[in-house]
């Protein structure tokens, strides 16, 4: 019973780890746009520099989205078929977890010194919570028709990006993957 009792909170844990590392994905689309007709791109730099985020986060997710298009078929082109453009949200997010088991505390009603009831340590609720603050961002990914300047799809990807360099940079790539993996639409006809 007591292996059972140090499983339970390593197991929540990585739950809750295991959950947190997923990227939230969707993509809007216009049903009428021709997307086999469109071979060619370009970034559509007037978007890009309205993102608010670092010049350095910005090249990481256009480089991610050019090695996506490329291994698509796509051409970067000076005379695109489409613009890429992008732009995201962040938000902080608060989580606060209950720990409602575990150590006791000094106090009285405990086995103390004297015996009896007094003061003592033991085993008890603990019920002190534990916060924990990370950032939660979306990326948007807008494809627009290059000639009628109007956007025919649109991805976009929620989730948690570390502030270490290299693991921001899988994560990057991660959100950019799962993103472009909805490109191009299923349409059913």
């Amino acid at each position: 019973m007591k292996k059972l009792l140090n499983i339970i909170p390593i197991v929540l844990v990585a739950l809750v780890l295991n959950s947190c590392s997923s990227v939230k994905v969707a993509a809007d689309y216009d049903k009428n746009a021709d997307f086999k007709s469109y071979k060619t791109f370009a970034f559509f730099k007037t978007g890009i520099d309205k993102a608010e985020i670092s010049d350095l986060d910005k090249r990481r997710i256009l480089r991610a989205i050019e090695g996506e298009l490329l291994a698509k078929g796509f051409t970067k082109s000076e005379n695109p078929d489409i613009l890429i453009s992008i732009f995201t949200k962040s938000q902080q997010r608060v989580d606060v977890y209950n720990n409602a088991w575990g150590f006791g505390g000094w106090g009285w009603g405990g086995f103390g010194p004297w015996g009896g009831f007094g003061p003592g340590w033991g085993w008890g609720w603990n019920n002190q919570p534990m916060v924990s603050t990370r950032s939660e961002g979306t990326l948007f990914v807008d494809l627009i028709d290059a000639n009628k300047k109007e956007l025919i799809w649109q991805g976009m990807g929620t989730g948690f990006i570390s502030q270490n360099v290299e693991k921001k940079e899988a994560r990057i790539r991660e959100f950019v993957s799962k993103i472009m993996e909805k490109y191009p639409p299923e349409i059913n006809q």
